[in-house]
């Protein structure tokens, strides 16, 4: 007997597929929880279902967007070996998260855009950006107790110079997409910034 599939979870992957539409059409501010239900096909009870509010949609969009990342530098974090290699394998990991977000351009600029005025999208934000950074200062740290990193070098400098060459090229990226190779500038700009940190330069793949 085939398993039986989770309704539940179906129906909130379509109230996102909705959410990102209307987002995308209407913007943060205009759209509605209305707009929303009418998009995924759903009355607007049963949207109240699986979310309260727009605020909580957003909540949710902000994880689609961040969750992947922190998953990512939590689990080179977790893994033993050349910190320096792992923080290629993120540069990697980051341009294939970039092709599979192309299509969500417009939410994600509009995400920026509105988060100076928008309190839950800047907390979510600002929640993302500060454990990011904690997780990349404990992996520099590990570089420099294992001889890869020079020991004069900042950890908590680096780890935020690191993230914010990273999230600056993704917005370069949703901005202009065909401005450059963004394959090949994500990786030259980690190898530029390792070179200032390593000790040995050959290790940077």
């Amino acid at each position: 007997m085939a398993p039986r599939q989770d309704v539940s979870e179906q129906r909130r992957h379509q109230i996102m597929d909705a959410a990102f539409a209307v987002f995308s059409r209407l913007g943060f501010e205009r759209a509605s929880m209305d707009d929303i239900a009418k998009e995924a096909g759903v009355s607007k009870g049963a949207l109240y279902l699986y979310y309260k509010s727009k605020d909580a949609i957003i909540g949710r969009l902000l994880q689609v967007f961040f969750d992947q990342a922190l998953k990512q530098v939590r689990s080179l974090a977790a893994s033993e070996g050349s910190v320096t290699r792992h923080l290629m394998t993120l540069t990697h990991q980051m341009v294939r998260e970039m092709d599979r977000m192309a299509s969500l351009q417009p939410v994600s600029l509009q995400l920026y855009a509105v988060a100076a005025r928008h309190a839950v999208i800047r907390q979510h934000l600002r929640a993302y950006f500060a454990e990011y950074r904690t997780v990349m200062e404990a992996l520099i740290q590990r570089g420099i107790a294992q001889g890869e990193f020079r020991p004069d070098i900042n950890s908590a400098e680096v780890a935020i110079t690191l993230s914010g060459l990273l999230e600056g090229l993704a917005l370069l990226w949703m901005i202009d997409p065909q401005a450059t190779n963004w394959h090949e500038q994500v990786e030259t700009s980690t190898r530029l910034l390792l070179r200032g940190v390593v000790i040995d330069p050959a290790t940077i793949l």
